[in-house]
C-alpha cells in the first residue's frame, strides 16, 4: 500500500508538471513516504533527513515526510529535523500537489496535516504514475478495526473504510484496457471489505474476475479470523484468481495469540488451512510470524515451530518483536531480551528454509505458467512468478517481460525455482 501511495503522489505531481529524477543532485523536492510497522524504517528516515540538512542550507530544497511515521510522529519529526517543510499523514497525501505548489510560492512556511479524514470513503485518486504497465495495485479498503496489541496500523491508517465496488471495477477495467494483465487488490485486511450497498470481499473478487482480458488477480493481506468458505469458493471457481493465500498467523501459541489480541485460536487457524488443502488444488500458502513477543516462553515458541511443520508454508515473513509506541503491548508488556529474540528468529528461519527446500525439490519436473516480471537481480536470467507466487528464474529475452510463459522447473533453492521455457 505504501508503494501505491508513492505512485499516487508521483502521479499527482507529474500531472502538475513536476518531473521525477533519478539523480538526487538535480532534485529540488524530496518526499519521504514512510512505514512505521517496524522501527527500522524510522531510523532510515532520520538518516536520510540528516544527509539533506547541509544541502538544504546551500539551496532552497523542499523536504516533505508522508505516510505512517508522519501520521504518528509528525510533531516529533519537526522537532528533530526542523528543516523539514511539510508533513502529510496517511489520509492527507492526496493533497501533495496543492501543498508543494503553495510552498514554492511561500518558501519558508511549514505545513503539517495529520488529521484523520472523517470521510467514509478513501479519496479517489486517478493521477497515478504507472511503473509497470502489465501489473497494477488497486486499493479496495484502508484502515483496520482489529487492534492487535502489537500493531500501530489502526493508529496510522485509522478505522476501516472501503471504496465503492463500482469505482474499483471501473479502475481495474481502465488498467486492463491499457495493457494490465495482473491486478493486486490491496487493503490492511481485504477480508473486511464492505461496500455501502452490502457487497463483501468475495462479491468484489467475483465481479473483478469477470473483467475480460484480466489474466491474474491477487490480493493482500488477509486476516485469518475473516477467511471463510465463501471466499475460498470464489477463488476456486475462477481461473484468473491466483491460487496463493497470504494468511498471517503471527504465532502458533494460543496463549500468545490471546495476548496479541488476534481473535482466533491455533485450532481455528489450522481449520482454515485444512479447508484450503482439502480443495485438492495446489496453493501457495504464506504467512507472517513475530518471534519474541513479550512473555513468549520456550513452549510458546515450540508451538510456533510446530505450526510451521504442520502447514508447510511456501514462504514466510518473520520478524523479531519490535515495540511500537502507543500500542497496548508497548504500554503493558515488558520487552524480551534481544539475544533471545534473535536466537529464536534464526531458529525459525533456518527451519523454514528446510521446509522450503523440501517443497521446492518436489516441484522439479513440473510445468508452471509464469508471469515474467523483470531481469533477475544478478542480471543473468529473467524472473517471474507462478500463480502460487513461487519465484522462478530462467533464461529468456527481455522482450518477454510482462508476458505469461510456460516454464518447466529444472532446479531449486530454498528461495527460488529455476527452469527453462517450454515453447
Amino acid at each position: 500500500m505504501n508503494f501505491l501511495d508513492s505512485e499516487k503522489m508521483a502521479g499527482i505531481l507529474e500531472s502538475r508538471g513536476f518531473l521525477m529524477s533519478k539523480d538526487e543532485k538535480k532534485c529540488d523536492i524530496f518526499i519521504f513516504n514512510t512505514c512505521s510497522v517496524r522501527e527500522k524504517a524510522e531510523e532510515k528516515l532520520f538518516s536520510y533527513l540528516g544527509r539533506l540538512k547541509k544541502r538544504k542550507r546551500d539551496r532552497n530544497l523542499l523536504i516533505g515526510v508522508c505516510g505512517c511515521v508522519a501520521q504518528v510522529e509528525g510533531n516529533r519529526i519537526l522537532k528533530r529535523a526542523p528543516y523539514v517543510d511539510f508533513i502529510l499523514g496517511t489520509r492527507s497525501f492526496h493533497k501533495i500537489g496543492d501543498v508543494v505548489e503553495y510552498l514554492i510560492e511561500n518558501y519558508g512556511e511549514k505545513i503539517i496535516d495529520i488529521e484523520m479524514d472523517s470521510s467514509p470513503y478513501p479519496p479517489e485518486v486517478k493521477e497515478i504514475k504507472r511503473n509497470e504497465l502489465f501489473r497494477e495495485y488497486v486499493l479496495i479498503m484502508e484502515g483496520c478495526n482489529n487492534f492487535c496489541s502489537y500493531c500501530i496500523v489502526p493508529y496510522t491508517r485509522g478505522r476501516e473504510r472501503s471504496r465503492r465496488l463500482i469505482n474499483i471495477v471501473d479502475e481495474v477495467k481502465r488498467y486492463v484496457n491499457v495493457g494490465a494483465i495482473e491486478i493486486n487488490l490491496l487493503g490492511q485486511n481485504v477480508n473486511s471489505y464492505r461496500d455501502p450497498e452490502g457487497y463483501d470481499f468475495p462479491d468484489l473478487l467475483s465481479e473483478v474476475s469477470k473483467i475480460e482480458g484480466l489474466k491474474r488477480i491477487r490480493f493482500t493481506t488477509s486476516h485469518p479470523k475473516d477467511f471463510n468458505e465463501k471466499l475460498l469458493s470464489v477463488i476456486l471457481s475462477r481461473k484468473n484468481i491466483c491460487k496463493h493465500i497470504h494468511l498471517p498467523p503471527q504465532s502458533g501459541s494460543n496463549r500468545v495469540l490471546k495476548l496479541m489480541n488476534r481473535k482466533y485460536t491455533r485450532e481455528e487457524y489450522l481449520e482454515k488451512i485444512n479447508m484450503i488443502k482439502k480443495s485438492g488444488i495446489e496453493f501457495g500458502i504464506s504467512g507472517d510470524f513475530i518471534v519474541g513477543f513479550p512473555t513468549e516462553r520456550e513452549d510458546d515458541f515450540n508451538e510456533t515451530m510446530s505450526l510451521l511443520d504442520k502447514v508447510k508454508y511456501s514462504s514466510i515473513f518473520s520478524f523479531k518483536y519490535s515495540p511500537r509506541k502507543g500500542t497496548y503491548a508497548e504500554k503493558n508488556f515488558k520487552d524480551m531480551d534481544e539475544d533471545i529474540k534473535l536466537k529464536r528468529l534464526m531458529t525459525l528461519q533456518n527451519f523454514q528454509k528446510e521446509i522450503q527446500l523440501k517443497l521446492n525439490r518436489e516441484k522439479v519436473g513440473k510445468i508452471y505458467e509464469v508471469l515474467v516480471e523483470s531481469i533477475s537481480k544478478k542480471g543473468e536470467t529473467l524472473m517471474g512468478r507462478t500463480e502460487q507466487n513461487y519465484i522462478v528464474n530462467f533464461k529468456g529475452d527481455e522482450s518477454l517481460i510482462g508476458k505469461i510463459v510456460s516454464v518447466k522447473i529444472t532446479d531449486y533453492s530454498a528461495q527460488t525455482l529455476k527452469g527453462k521455457i517450454i515453447y
